[in-house]
């Protein structure tokens, strides 16, 4: 990829540079109204609004799995972007999740992530979604990514 993929240095130029990531590259993150809150060296902070069509049980309110594995996957690759410095092709190749507790209807999801290990071919991200108390998480995962430029 070109350099023009390569994210600024400044805190407030990466966040500016990966925000337009969740709302014009990638239309299924807009579409679900994600937004990266916070970035840092090799972490992110992403967080998915509560909205009524994202409820998967009309009777309990709480949001459906596959718009938190989003925002999980979402997450970990941007997390990823940063560690690496650039935007850069990604596959995910395994992200477990593990669903702690229901989301409480009403609340946002809040996700954060970190790139804690990168090699040649394969970064590694641990993730944590709250709502508002990381002490009482609603779901952790562990995600592998590869890499897919030379």
């Amino acid at each position: 990829m070109s350099d023009d993929f390569t994210l600024p240095e400044d805190k407030a130029g990466r966040m500016e540079r990966c925000a337009v990531f969740y709302t014009d590259v990638v239309p299924h993150n807009h579409a679900l109204g994600l937004r990266l809150v916070d970035v840092g060296a090799a972490e992110a902070t992403v967080e998915l609004p509560y909205a009524e069509n994202l409820v998967g049980n009309p009777e309990t309110g709480v949001i459906a799995g596959g718009a938190v594995t989003t925002l999980i996957d979402a997450t970990c690759g941007t997390a990823v972007f940063l560690k690496l410095g650039r935007f850069a092709p990604l596959v995910t190749l395994d992200l477990r999740i593990d669903y702690l507790r229901p989301a409480r209807p009403g609340i946002v999801l809040t996700c954060v992530a970190d790139c804690y290990r990168l090699t040649r071919q394969v970064a590694f991200v641990r993730a944590l979604v709250h709502q508002g108390d990381p002490g009482h998480p609603v779901a952790s995962a562990q995600g592998t990514f590869m890499r897919t430029e030379e």
